[in-house]
């Protein structure tokens, strides 16, 4: 069942502006973007830096307000809603950025942090089981609430940053580029993080990653971004075996393999 529904979403930024401050040259940052994201799966949307990705997860949204386009959620209308109404939605669309060391306020801690979530959106007060119940579910130890985030390391931000995401039960989540930062053994922990919470909780995500050695571990579909538009999206196992797209093909030949000497890509046709 399709639980979100972009359509031809477009965004363009102003790259020049005339000597009154008027916007006069612009680049379409996306263009004409459809993304289907079925409930409890995870969608991974690929590409090199600046191909877009993360503007799309900010229009999904609303964090960007699109030029054109819809994004639905459960039939929903995104882009109609305003002030009290889009806050409310937003209890149900939670975002994780990529930098775990700028996303969390240093002068909080992190049971301030994990406290945020339910004052935003106006929830009862919090109880500490609550929130001690938020690092268990991202394995961190309780007493991490005392904490401040300069004295955690980049994986443990990170999970921090996670079960901030999840403080108000969302329905989607949107985790941009949130393993890119982390050494090789915490991204494998953090991505079996996520697979664990999705199992759990059903929670739809829309995986943002450059690293597509990462997609067939996470995701069940695959959409690959290539200057601001869709070139090709599909099953992870139909993408990868049977890349139509030349820049497609171009991702796979580049990503590493164990083996140097392994031609796994000689196939691919660029």
């Amino acid at each position: 069942m399709k639980q979100l529904l972009v359509r031809g979403l477009r965004k363009r930024f102003p790259t020049k502006h005339d000597w009154l401050g008027r916007p006069c040259q612009f680049v379409d940052a996306v263009a004409d973007v459809n993304l289907e994201v079925n409930r409890g799966e995870t969608l991974a949307l690929v590409g090199e830096s600046g191909s877009g990705k993360s503007t799309v997860a900010r229009l999904i949204l609303q964090l960007i307000r699109p030029d054109a386009g819809s994004v639905e959620l459960d039939g929903e209308q995104l882009m109609a809603l305003h002030g009290e109404e889009l806050r409310r939605m937003r209890r149900r669309l939670q975002i994780i950025f990529q930098d775990p060391y700028s996303s969390l306020d240093p002068s909080l801690s992190i049971r301030e942090i994990l406290s945020e979530p339910f004052r935003v959106h106006h929830a009862r007060s919090v109880a500490s089981i609550r929130l001690e119940k938020l690092l268990d579910d991202v394995g961190l130890p309780r007493d991490f609430l005392a904490r401040m985030p300069y004295e955690l390391s980049g994986g443990q931000r990170q999970r921090v940053a996670i079960a901030r995401s999840l403080a108000v039960e969302p329905e989607f989540i949107a985790c941009d580029e949130i393993v890119s930062a982390l050494d090789v053994s915490t991204r494998a922990q953090i991505l079996n993080l996520l697979r664990a919470i999705q199992a759990e909780r059903g929670i739809s995500m829309l995986f943002i990653t450059h690293d597509l050695a990462t997609v067939p571990f996470i995701a069940h579909r695959v959409a690959v971004i290539y200057l601001g538009r869709i070139v090709e999206q599909g099953t992870v196992d139909e993408v990868f075996s049977r890349p139509q797209h030349a820049y497609t093909k171009r991702l796979l030949a580049a990503v590493p393999v164990p083996d140097p000497t392994a031609r796994i890509f000689d196939s691919l046709e660029c």
